[in-house]
């Protein structure tokens, strides 16, 4: 009767997982070929074999932490240099002219347009993108005071902008950065529209 051989035990070094081997690959080619180093060479440097480096570079298994560190030390690199590129799926928020979402504070309803710009969430809070419109002079304008430091940059129009008791002349081009804390806003609309960008970064957000 004839007996089929079982297949040879994987041993754990050689069981890809997935992204973190292609990262490891791509690395360790990158930096080789950068050196100017044969497999063959890298191999001596490193004490392992050629088919394992080869497998390496293939991602076809993972390392070990012992290997990783004798690719690091024969490539004359940190670690973590092999493990670069490995967290680069970062949040971004994209917002497409003229599709920021409307916000509505204080004078909302008379003229003032607010358009939230986009915003990370969690941790990566830390920063508020408005762009504003002020379409009709008003008697009373509306003043904010918030946590965190204001940037503002004016886009069109001319108006006095407030902080605290003082005034600030501002025209296209100007900029004007302050303490959220104070009270601000506009004071008057000298030419309209007005449009400015105002970015207010906050600290650590828990």
């Amino acid at each position: 009767m004839e007996v089929t051989p079982e297949p040879a035990a994987t041993a754990p070094d050689e069981t890809p997982s997935g992204h973190l081997e292609d990262v490891i690959a791509m690395r360790v080619r990158e930096l080789r070929l950068a050196k100017g180093i044969s497999l063959a060479e890298l191999a001596r440097l490193t004490g392992m074999s050629k088919a394992m480096l080869s497998k390496i570079e293939n991602a076809q298994t993972s390392c070990s932490l012992s290997s990783l560190a004798r690719l690091a030390d024969a490539l004359a690199v940190p670690v973590t240099a092999l493990f670069r590129g490995l967290d680069d799926q970062r949040e971004a928020v994209h917002t497409p002219a003229g599709h920021g979402a409307q916000i509505a504070r204080r004078g909302s309803n008379v003229g003032h347009l607010y358009q939230l710009l986009g915003a990370l969430r969690g941790e990566h809070k830390r920063l508020e993108p408005l762009l504003v419109t002020l379409t009709e002079a008003s008697e009373v304008f509306p003043l904010f005071q918030h946590a965190g430091t204001e940037f503002l940059y004016v886009l069109e129009g001319v108006m006095i902008y407030g902080h605290g008791q003082a005034r600030y002349e501002m025209h296209p081009g100007d900029s004007l950065v302050f303490d959220g804390e104070g009270p601000h806003g506009p004071a008057e609309l000298i030419e309209l529209p007005v449009r400015f960008l105002a970015v207010t970064a906050y600290g650590h957000v828990s």
